[in-house]
């Protein structure tokens, strides 16, 4: 067991001889706060246990936040598709509405359209009719009127 405590101790003394080695750790150990932290190792190691502690709840919170974010942006694609879907339905009963109102008016502007001109036909035939019956009335007025400036033709003589 000694032996086995003795190879842990070189593993142990290797892996701190590469972690002190290391550029970054250096640089780290050489600022303020690495001496301020190599002097007084009761704060590094309750730091280095309340960040070992602490990544649970922060990577429990990343992660529903990331999640969160991912539900929204499918909540609202889903609403977006619903809100369309409902605009494009709308959109086509109210094309459809208009198209049979078109039908309509129009339908009502051909009958109109049809019943004006027959009567503005039959209008003008009357009126041209009572025309020719004026003139005609007034010629032959004119024709059996003895005032008339025309000599009379003999009748019967």
């Amino acid at each position: 067991m000694a032996k086995e405590l003795q190879d842990l101790q070189k593993r142990w003394h290797s892996m701190m001889k590469t972690i002190h080695s290391n550029s970054r750790v250096v640089a780290f150990m050489n600022s303020q706060l690495g001496q301020y932290l190599d002097s007084h190792p009761f704060v590094a190691l309750s730091l280095l246990v309340f960040l070992a502690v602490s990544a649970v709840p922060v990577a429990f919170f990343l992660i529903f936040a990331v999640s969160t974010t991912v539900i929204a942006c499918i909540g609202v694609i889903i609403v977006e598709g619903f809100v369309v879907s409902l605009g494009g339905i709308t959109l086509l009963c109210v094309l459809g509405g208009l198209g049979l109102v078109s039908l309509a008016v129009s339908g009502v502007l051909s009958i109109s359209y049809v019943a004006l001109t027959t009567v503005l036909k039959c209008w003008s035939a009357a009126n041209a009719r009572s025309k020719k019956e004026v003139a005609n009335g007034i010629s032959s007025l004119r024709s059996s009127s003895p005032a008339s400036d025309e000599p009379a033709t003999n009748k019967g003589e």
